[in-house]
């Protein structure tokens, strides 16, 4: 039996409603903190199941916009959801689900006996709403303002503990973090100076109207800001010294997640306000750049939080590629490899903490034997290593052939330069992978330079039922099993999206033929010719 077209409605609201509601509950029971858990993990399951049945029915139904109150556009605030922001929907509830699992299981205590865990939880529950809202947005403030909540939630969460490294890095998260919004902020004001309205769709019909030398300078404002919130080279420094002190959960979900809701607006503008080829140059270079000095930052590093996070921004620039390129297949494979991302680089870091547990540090001069210690574990970090590497046939490979046949089809000098970019990137990445692997898992700790730093003997095996871990008097941590079993999860959906690539790359085409077409996007906030309101 079919789902009804007016369920997608209804259902809308509710990513951003539910976790928002959630966050309050949790503040009631800050006492409590079982119940808090129970509520937040309640809420965030529901939220996979809604999200996925918004993905079938936007699939089906194509774009539907909703009007808050009832107010006629652009007065109110539109939802609009179509095969792009429901695709994310989809992808980040399911992150949330499994980090906030391992966040669970770990209980946010990585050493210290007085951080303030309580806080947690429904400051998490409040970056979904944030991440929620701003894919669902349908118009520019209410981007800004979905963009501002999950920013003023990453504040607390990367502070989390309050350990002076952490302080060091929130200030400096903090900083750019309003330094980006404040340029966003302008752009706002730019746009409604230059357009008369905020709202996408009207946006997308007024945009042409506006004199070349103000678009290109409204474009470049927009562009700076999304590209600080997405690590787009040159506005990437920022990222790799701000997430490794986090929490292991907290690094996982903002790396997952929240460059992903700047790429997401990179793409919405672009496709709708700014489709010209002329701004499509931009993108490519700023791609081919970002592809190439996050790799090369990452093999320079041995920390592997570190690597993790240079590698993250590496790979934003293949995102960046497929916009840049504004075809079909291009825009198709941007936004099958942004949901492989997410999954893959939120499960290695999701692992890194699970190494940190098990060994004590992620220092790679002071790991080694891991393979031996916890096949497990290998199995754990080989997995997403070996897809984000780009190996067949995994997610990675897929996505990264369907940008290299969007390069090749369109066959510009330019584009040809990035598909040789996009495979030394490629092979860049294998090695950091394959250089991890040697040293943590595969040598002996013996043989790491700073080894004795941590404990060397061979672990005993110990499980109970809530643990699966190795004797505490010769490793310094252990990994419960809510931790293990949530990475193990993920890991599985996102090997999941090789053995389902097929009818995952359909929708993805589906995605971009909207995106390449603004008038579905306009008529579904708009109306059009069978006599709604426009």
């Amino acid at each position: 039996m079919s789902l009804s077209p007016s369920l997608l409605p209804t259902l809308m609201p509710l990513p951003v409603l539910l976790p928002l509601l959630a966050a309050a509950g949790t503040l009631i029971f800050g006492r409590r903190p079982r119940t808090q858990r129970v509520l937040m993990l309640t809420v965030l399951s529901s939220l996979v199941v809604i999200c996925g049945l918004l993905l079938y029915l936007a699939d089906r139904d194509g774009t539907t916009a909703l009007q808050i109150g009832a107010w006629e556009t652009p007065i109110g605030i539109t939802l609009v959801a179509d095969r792009l922001s429901t695709a994310m929907l989809l992808v980040s509830s399911i992150v949330l689900l499994a980090v906030a699992f391992y966040g669970a299981g770990q209980n946010i205590r990585d050493g210290g006996e007085r951080q303030p865990t309580s806080i947690y939880q429904p400051t998490y529950l409040v970056l979904s709403t944030g991440v929620s809202a701003a894919f669902l947005a349908g118009d520019l403030f209410n981007l800004f303002v979905g963009f501002e909540v999950l920013l003023a939630a990453s504040f607390v969460l990367l502070t989390v503990g309050g350990t002076a490294e952490r302080i060091r890095a929130g200030v400096s998260y903090v900083m750019v973090s309003m330094v980006s919004s404040m340029i966003f902020l302008t752009g706002i004001g730019l746009v409604y100076a230059a357009t008369g309205t905020l709202n996408l769709a009207q946006l997308a019909e007024r945009m042409a109207l506006v004199p070349t030398g103000t678009r290109t300078a409204i474009y470049a404002v927009l562009l700076v800001a999304f590209g600080i919130k997405a690590a787009v080279f040159p506005l990437s420094n920022w990222l790799p010294d701000s997430y490794p002190t986090a929490p292991a959960p907290v690094t996982a979900v903002f790396a997952g997640l929240l460059t992903k809701v700047g790429v997401y607006a990179i793409i919405r503008t672009q496709t709708l306000l700014f489709p010209g080829k002329e701004f499509n140059t931009v993108l490519l270079v700023c791609g081919l750049l970002t592809m190439l000095v996050g790799i090369f930052g990452a093999i320079a590093q041995s920390d592997i939080r570190r690597l993790l996070s240079f590698t993250l921004v590496s790979h934003i620039g293949y995102m960046i590629f497929g916009v840049g390129l504004a075809n079909l297949a291009g825009l198709a494979g941007a936004v099958f490899y942004v949901a492989h991302h997410i999954l893959v680089q939120t499960a290695l870091f999701l692992v890194a903490g699970l190494i940190e547990r098990q060994a004590g540090s992620t220092s790679l001069r002071r790991l080694g034997g891991l393979a031996s210690a916890s096949p497990l574990l290998g199995v754990l970090f080989l997995i997403p290593a070996l897809n984000l590497g780009g190996i067949p046939p995994f997610s990675g490979f897929i996505g990264k052939v369907a940008l290299l046949q969007a390069g090749a089809i369109d066959g510009s000098v330019l584009a040809w330069v990035l598909v040789g970019g996009s495979v030394v990137t490629s092979l860049l990445t294998l090695y950091a992978m394959a250089r991890v692997w040697s040293k943590a898992f595969w040598r002996p700790r013996a043989e790491a330079p700073e080894g004795h730093l941590t404990a060397a003997s061979t672990p005993t095996l110990v499980e109970d039922s809530s643990y699966v871990h190795y004797d505490e008097r010769t490793l310094p941590g252990r990994m419960p099993f809510l931790m293990v079993g949530s990475t193990a999860v993920l890991v599985a959906v996102g090997v999941g999206m090789t053995v389902f690539a097929g009818p995952i790359l359909a929708i993805a085409d589906r995605a971009a033929d909207e995106l390449r077409d603004p008038g579905h996007y306009i008529t579904a906030v708009l109306g059009g010719d069978d006599g709604t309101p426009r």
